[in-house]
């Protein structure tokens, strides 16, 4: 009975839990469910203040608990706290491909930085341009500078070997250097006014678990809670909180990355990602939505997603090539490339966190976000027709060229 019900039940979960697909299956679901739920009349109110209202019934973004102050909505916790898990995982990701992964070298790595640099430049460009009229919008230039890998390669997976090993290893590569820039700005840009004390506390936290590391004590308890006081010191900082996650994981023990890789993605990518997902896109759609989806906020966070990121990605790609600094990615040709590109304009998660930081007006918050998941969705669409259609030609011309080929030798 107990082998049935692993064959029926347990075996295809783990399938499920490790097919990149699922993941953004997950998360669509999680956003559509959450958009209805968000425009029920009838429970719409309860659904939204359910996420975005504060403990004790003030303005306040910080609860005070005695001499610590914390989160005071299940919304901040959500997106300070446990989006911090999530900046762990990509942290550990981005430190283990440039150690012994696809960013190890030089020559490896170079293309899909350079890529990034031009996906990230190009979208922020364009939304300046659309906004340069309107200072209002102009705080939200990194929403679509972006790209969400799980959604990003979950659709390259759909399209199996018509999409190149090398070309999905490019994508790969890309949206971790992507995260990494990202995090970057957040760091740097999206911050509030900073407080020196929580900085140097900060910082000694973050010394004293290079002293662990250097005396080779495994990653534990005591790293974790001092992962957790780094936490808290990030969060009154003024720099934002997530970064704590980035920081420990660039500590971590080169030995231990794939093992808490492992431990760290099912509850990240199918219980953090999926709530994160639903606390923020709980949007009630106005009336006049279609008038503020043609605002200059929401064509630059489209222009920049649908248009910056393949323009920039394959624009700078080919300056390089040109060069002679890069080559293209094995038995990958320029229609594949710029199908990459387009993928890339899958902003969702990444685009939506920008846009919770970028402005304090919900009004504007909501317009961001929608825009993003329309925009994504565009990509989704175009990026997966383009290159089933692209790599069918590639594969014809193949077939073809072997044919003659064979042809030739038959004659001879």
């Amino acid at each position: 009975m107990f082998s049935a019900l692993k064959n029926t039940f347990i075996h295809p979960l783990k399938e499920i839990v490790h097919d990149s697909r699922s993941i953004g299956i997950i998360l669509l679901t999680a956003t559509f469910f959450s958009l209805i739920i968000a425009n029920i009349p009838s429970i719409n109110s309860s659904y939204i203040n359910f996420w975005n209202n504060s403990f004790d019934g003030s303005i306040e973004h910080h609860i005070h608990i005695g001499s610590f102050s914390l989160p005071n909505s299940l919304l901040l916790i959500i997106n300070d706290f446990l989006m911090a898990f999530f900046f762990f995982l990509v942290g550990m990701e981005i430190k283990r491909e440039f150690i012994n992964g696809e960013l190890s070298s030089f020559k490896k790595s170079l293309l899909p930085i350079i890529a990034a640099i031009g996906g990230m430049l190009m979208p922020a460009i364009l939304f300046f341009i659309v906004n340069h009229n309107h200072q209002e919008y102009i705080h939200g230039w990194a929403i679509p500078t972006a790209t969400d890998i799980a959604f990003t390669l979950g659709v390259a997976s759909l399209l199996g070997k018509r999409v190149p090993v090398a070309l999905k290893i490019f994508i790969t590569a890309l949206a971790i250097i992507d995260d990494l820039g990202a995090i970057i700005v957040i760091a740097i840009f999206y911050g509030s006014k900073i407080k020196l004390l929580f900085i140097v506390a900060a910082l000694c936290v973050t010394i004293f678990i290079i002293i662990l590391n250097k005396l080779k004590i495994t990653f534990g308890i005591l790293h974790i809670l001092l992962a957790i006081m780094l936490w808290y010191c990030m969060f009154n900082s003024g720099i934002h909180a997530t970064i704590a996650g980035v920081i420990v994981a660039l500590l971590v023990p080169v030995k231990q990355l794939a093992k808490l890789e492992m431990k760290l993605h099912t509850p990240v990518y199918f219980f953090i990602l999926p709530i994160f997902a639903l606390a923020n896109t709980a949007i009630t759609i106005p009336n006049n939505m279609f008038v503020l989806l043609t605002s200059h906020l929401s064509w630059g966070i489209f222009v920049g997603l649908i248009i910056g990121k393949p323009l920039g990605i394959c624009l700078i790609s080919w300056i390089m090539m040109k060069m002679n600094v890069v080559q293209l990615p094995t038995n990958t040709n320029w229609q594949q490339m710029i199908g990459a590109g387009i993928l890339c304009g899958i902003g969702f998660t990444m685009s939506i966190f920008i846009a919770t930081l970028s402005y304090k007006d919900v009004a504007y918050q909501n317009t961001a976000k929608i825009t993003v998941l329309i925009a994504s969705l565009t990509a989704i669409v175009i990026g997966f027709i383009w290159l089933k259609l692209t790599s069918q030609n590639t594969i014809i011309m193949k077939e073809v060229d072997e044919e003659l080929n064979y042809a030739n030798i038959a004659e001879e």
